[in-house]
């Protein structure tokens, strides 16, 4: 099998897996709006929440496994049959036991992030224009069209959301999610397999792996700043819907300015995927825009006002993402490649849970409250990346050519 055609068979099985994902969110937040701005925000926060705990362990787990893809398809499964457990008990349970079983299901939620992206060297092994990295040869072009992946279930995922609850409503939406999730499985399944790692204890090779996360001073900075942007932008989700009711005319309205976010994230990555930038000044710069973004929608009065809020973020979060791929591309190692690509991605989830959970009571309190709050912690996650890497470093052959320009 020739590696485009690996690749195409890659990019198809993300983009459904992560566009059931993106569906998810905002339909299961729909679905707790139902009963109320606490219900709502409780159960995004209770899928989110757990990924911190799932993510190291599943990416240790992919290290280990000679067939990553067959366990990425488990994990799939597991994620698809939470969902549709969780809707299907939604108002016959207590809500507690509903946010459990949602934070169960979220221990699965950085299979769908980091556990496809730790596959891409192997899907694309063999292809020119390569990056050179600690992790190994990885295609610029391949890992760009990976992160628009994500771009594009941004982009039809919240709008599938409103459109779908809005029709038919939000069990609806979500058993959409849970069909495209379940569509990827077959790719997922056939991913390329491997002569079997030389393994360590599963113990050590975590603390390895946070040990990566820890000392690496350019992976730590970018993870840290990305998992307080997360807050920022987990705390705009939930006022998203609330300002929809307010401005536009529903709810569901509300979830489609995540679309216009999507829309404008694809946009900024297609203007600046020509340009040298170093991918770390990207990430702080990205904070700054998004700040800009929540005072915009905190001052909004109309829906013109919200639809540029929400396109001023879209601009912030398409390169903050590209750029946290090169970064972790650049600086990872092989042997935790997955460890660090789920652990990254799973604190980037629970940053967002700890947003989302946040934003319940502020926003039901004071909508623009609540979006003023998400700026200071934009504000907070682009100090953590105030402080530039060594002259050295930056100077290194790791970070020149296909990788800035990223």
């Amino acid at each position: 099998m020739s590696s485009r055609y690996r690749l195409a068979g890659y990019l198809t099985g993300a983009t459904l897996a992560r566009t059931g994902d993106e569906l998810s969110g905002p339909a299961l937040l729909l679905l707790g709006l139902t009963a109320g701005p606490h219900a709502g925000a409780a159960l995004l926060a209770g899928l989110t929440a757990a990924a911190a705990a799932g993510g190291p362990v599943f990416g240790a787990l992919l290290d280990r496994s000679p067939a990553p893809g067959r366990l990425l398809a488990v994990a799939l499964a597991g994620y698809a049959g939470g969902i549709a457990l969780v809707t299907a008990v939604f108002g016959h349970l207590p809500l507690w036991s509903v946010v459990a079983l949602a934070a169960l299901t979220g221990l699965l939620n950085p299979a769908i992030a980091g556990g496809w992206t730790a596959q891409l060297p192997s899907v694309v092994s063999g292809r020119s224009a390569q990056l050179p990295s600690v992790a190994g040869p990885v295609p610029a072009t391949a890992s760009r069209l990976d992160a628009l992946t994500f771009t594009a279930a941004a982009l039809a995922g919240p709008g599938l959301a409103g459109l779908l609850a809005t029709l038919a409503g939000a069990p609806v939406a979500l058993a959409v999610a849970v069909g495209m999730v379940a569509a990827a499985l077959p790719v997922a399944w056939t991913l390329p397999t491997r002569p079997r790692p030389a393994t360590t204890r599963l113990g050590k090779q975590l603390v390895d792996g946070f040990g990566v996360l820890l000392r690496n001073t350019p992976l730590r900075r970018a993870t840290s700043t990305s998992t307080l942007s997360c807050a920022g932008v987990g705390m705009v989700t939930v006022c998203y819907p609330l300002l929809g009711a307010a401005h536009l005319g529903s709810a569901a309205d509300g979830t489609l300015l995540m679309t216009v976010l999507a829309v404008a994230s694809l946009l900024a990555n297609a203007v600046f995927a020509g340009k040298r930038l170093a991918p770390d000044t990207v990430v702080w710069a990205s904070t700054l825009v998004l700040a800009a973004s929540c005072v915009v929608a905190a001052s909004a009065t109309d829906g013109k006002l919200l639809v540029t809020a929400a396109a001023l973020a879209g601009f912030a979060e398409g390169p903050q993402l590209t750029a946290l791929f090169a970064i972790r591309h650049r600086e990872t190692p092989a042997r935790v490649r997955a460890q660090v690509f789920t652990t990254a991605a799973s604190v980037k989830i629970t940053g967002l849970a700890a947003g989302a959970a946040l934003a319940g009571p502020l926003a039901a309190r004071s909508i623009p409250a609540c979006l003023l709050t998400a700026a200071a912690v934009q504000l907070a996650a682009a100090l953590c990346q105030v402080r530039r890497p060594s002259p050295g470093r930056a100077a290194s052959p790791r970070c020149r050519g296909s990788c800035a320009a990223r």
